[in-house]
């Protein structure tokens, strides 16, 4: 085997074992994986950073931008008061809920539509007082299968697409070229989801209230600053180093009156009520400590939390969050942030250890304290995803169809060949801004820049894998075992091994290495290159059996309270049916040709 074969080969199996690993992130080992190809020559030096000029890479921060643009046009809660009106029966309302997320995953992130639905269905799951297990897991898959339809569903068919311009066929795929096989497919899965595979999942005790999965009203204590105390002229700063156990200031009262929230340097007098968040054995060596009083028994809630300004409410911490691999005490959350952290969940079950030496990880569900602004400024700037129900952006009609028209402006334009896809939505994304649907301070938020680097670097990394026959060399050992079998079984082997690689490791990543091997067993075999790298697109879009697959199955795992094994209940049966549905559909819209 040559030299430059066995490096790429090489790299590719460590970065595969670094992705699946998880302990560093994917754009990071996708950069790394490129330099040292670059270092030891089989990349060129003048090439290298190619990738990050790449039309697909364009093209996916583009769709990022217009998505974020239709998020704040109000054309999702549109659709959801719709829903709301249209009926009460949550049956009917959880299947147009997950037929929603699936049609918008078509035209916009994925992770953003599923964003924009969680809580509505966590407040449906509530209101009905049932399990939100039930409702959420659905309602990520449905975000994947809307990505099949379109070319802009997700970053996979737009890679896909622009390897078609490397085969025999030339050129890209259209706009709605997928939509035949892709719509079928996702028809067939909302069909399945809605009438079989919710059954499937694991029954979780249902939640009616945040307080109730954290169970805070054990946690609450009231104690007062006796008469001659030290700590009366004292900070509360002071208070919070005064032990080492897991003691939280979550409100104070002051001659009957309820203060607004604490600042770390409020100072205490004679005859202040405090309200604490401490668990039985801190609390003891608390008032030990520091000589404060229990006041008279009085039953506390989480409404003693609240008051005209101050809010309690759950995220949940997304993928490449600022608070990954984090702890409170290494944020400084309250005197950087201004918001206390009251509890964090993980897997549907509230964590024991102090919060303030618990490394988040995405999926975890936190509940926050703090001014009703300020939490909403603080959730977004360190990644995290509120559930509680947001106000209804509705917008103005005008302004939601000059949006609506200049996102169908584009997609026309597109789809009628007048411009390359990567220029109609650059500037129908620059019109966006300029109209003022992004914010310049939204701009770069909206863009998941993991993502694009991820694309960038891997882009020749798997142009290399082609240029020194490495696709070929795997794609000969597929036709070694395979090649003597119809097409349609070909076409299912790719397909599979595409759909198992996108269970550990990105999806758009997954797509990069596995379609210079599908046009490689095409040319083997003598067969058009169109339904193989179909094959691969579908594959790619459909992770289901882990919640490490793909964003939108790691942010429900923590609300839905979902373990790692529950994913493949309902994900494996899906993933066997749209196996099914798919290669014949591929071999009906695009014909091998032998």
């Amino acid at each position: 085997m040559p030299f430059e074969q066995t490096a790429v080969f090489i790299t590719l199996a460590l970065a595969l074992g670094l992705f699946i690993w998880g302990r560093w992130r994917y754009d990071l080992v996708a950069v790394l994986a490129l330099l040292f190809l670059a270092m030891v020559g089989i990349i060129p030096g003048d090439e290298a950073f190619y990738g990050f000029g790449h039309p697909a890479v364009i093209t996916v921060a583009a769709v990022l931008i217009l998505s974020r643009a239709l998020m704040n046009s109000g054309l999702v809660d549109f659709m959801t008061r719709f829903m709301n009106r249209v009926s009460s029966r949550p049956e009917l309302q959880f299947g147009m809920l997950v037929a929603a997320v699936t049609v918008c995953s078509a035209f916009m992130n994925n992770i953003g539509a599923l964003a924009l639905f969680m809580p509505v269905a966590i407040r449906m799951a509530r209101k009905n007082n049932s399990s939100p297990s039930i409702l959420l897991m659905p309602l990520a898959f449905g975000s994947l299968l809307g990505g099949l339809m379109t070319q802009i569903g997700t970053p996979p068919n737009i890679i896909i697409s622009l390897f078609r311009e490397d085969s025999a066929s030339g050129g890209q795929f259209g706009m709605f070229d997928f939509t035949p096989v892709g719509a079928g497919a996702a028809l067939a899965g909302v069909v399945f989801i809605l009438f079989i595979g919710w059954r499937l999942i694991p029954g979780r005790k249902g939640q009616t209230a945040p307080e109730d999965l954290f169970e805070i009203d054990n946690y609450l204590t009231e104690v007062y600053v006796p008469e001659g105390s030290r700590y009366a002229g004292k900070r509360l700063l002071d208070l919070g180093h005064a032990t080492e156990g897991d003691i939280i200031v979550v409100g104070l009262v002051r001659n009957k009156t309820k203060l607004p929230f604490l600042s770390p340097y409020r100072i205490f007098e004679e005859g202040d009520h405090i309200i604490i968040k401490a668990n039985a054995e801190d609390l003891k060596e608390f008032l030990d400590v520091t000589g404060l009083k229990l006041t008279a028994s009085r039953k506390l809630s989480a409404e003693d939390l609240r008051s005209d300004d101050i809010n309690v409410a759950e995220a949940v911490v997304t993928t490449n969050s600022a608070l990954e691999g984090q702890t409170v005490r290494s944020l400084n959350l309250r005197s950087i942030y201004g918001i206390n952290l009251l509890g964090i969940s993980r897997e549907g079950a509230r964590l024991q250890s102090r919060p303030d030496r618990v490394r988040f990880r995405a999926g975890d569900v936190l509940l926050l304290q703090g001014r009703s602004e300020a939490l909403k400024e603080v959730m977004s700037t360190l990644g995290c995803l509120p559930l509680v129900e947001r106000g209804l952006n509705l917008g103005r009609p005008p302004r939601l169809l000059l949006c609506l028209s200049i996102f169908l402006g584009a997609l026309t334009l597109t789809a009628l060949g007048i411009l390359p896809i990567q220029v109609a939505f650059a500037a129908a994304a620059a019109a966006m801004i300029l109209l003022g649907f992004v914010a310049l301070r939204e701009l770069y938020e909206s863009i998941d820049w993991p993502v694009i680097v991820l694309l960038g670097a891997m882009i020749p990394v798997s142009k290399a894998l082609e240029t020194t026959g490495g696709a070929q060399a795997i794609g000969n050992v597929i036709y070694y075992y395979a090649g003597g079998v119809a097409p349609w079984a070909t076409l299912g082997l790719i397909l599979t091994l595409t759909m198992l690689l996108s269970n550990v490791v990105n999806n758009a990543a997954a797509a990069l290495l596995m379609a210079p091997v599908a046009l490689s067993v095409a040319a083997g075999i003598g067969a058009s290159a169109d339904p193989f790298l179909m094959s691969v697109a579908v594959g790619a879009s459909c992770a289901f059996l882990t919640p490490i697959g793909h964003q939108s199955n790691t942010l429900v795992m923590g609300p839905g309270g979902y373990h790692f094994g529950d994913y493949w209940r309902m994900g494996l049966p899906l993933s066997l049916l749209l196996l099914i549905v798919a290669v014949p559909l591929i071999l009906l819209v695009w014909p091998p040709g032998l």
